[in-house]
């Protein structure tokens, strides 16, 4: 069963109002039915602007959070992504229909397994599905021209920001607990790093280690 165009017009019509605007993001979005990456009891709110749990005690961020951190990562059509919480996948699908190549890694085997079986299913075969510790990155794969976190840190991670490539972008959530949270998008420079404060947001935190699950 695939969405109906309703629930694609209800969804675009959340993400304008939340400010996202950008074609490129619109489309992509469009394409990806957030209804395959809802199971369970909350597949019924797969369409509504709101995040939901998900398998590992970690949730699925809502749509126009999705899109305010895609817009703000300014994808190219030639670029590498690092996403950091691949939790249920559906971030990592929207990327794939921006980037050249996205990495995406989660300290949860089950739910790494589980997002790399939508992404085949979905034939998105960009996507680079890795189990890791995302509070280190993946240095191997590094630099990355684009990097996005989607569980929040104290503050950018030392080893994030270092394998972003000169000229790249990084968009993450920073706050020292869950109630104060704020999104920032980090442009790194010849000579250094450039902040940008995006809104308050609301994300699990950003663990070391693999999840046990």
């Amino acid at each position: 069963m695939t969405w109906t165009a309703e629930q694609k017009m209800r969804l675009l019509f959340a993400l304008r109002s939340k400010g996202v605007t950008d074609k490129r993001v619109l489309t992509a979005m469009e394409k990806v039915d957030r209804g395959l990456f809802v199971q369970g009891l909350f597949a019924d709110r797969a369409y509504d602007d709101t995040p939901l749990p998900i398998a590992c005690g970690q949730t699925i961020s809502q749509p126009s959070i999705v899109g305010t951190m895609t817009q703000a990562l300014d994808v190219g059509p030639r670029d590498k992504v690092l996403e950091l919480g691949t939790g249920s996948g559906y971030q990592a699908a929207i990327l794939a229909h921006l980037a050249r190549r996205v990495y995406t890694a989660e300290r949860f085997k089950r739910l790494a397994t589980h997002a790399q079986h939508l992404f085949d299913t979905l034939g998105l075969t960009n996507i680079i599905t890795l189990t890791a510790d995302c509070s280190h990155g993946l240095p191997d794969q590094a630099p990355f021209d684009r990097i996005i976190v989607t569980a929040a840190a104290e503050d950018p991670p030392g080893p994030l920001l270092a394998q972003l490539r000169v000229g790249g972008i990084m968009v993450l959530p920073v706050g020292q607990s869950d109630a104060v949270q704020t999104l920032i998008r980090v442009r790194r420079t010849e000579d250094g790093y450039e902040y940008d404060e995006l809104g308050p947001v609301r994300f699990v935190p950003l663990l070391e280690g693999l999840g046990r699950e």
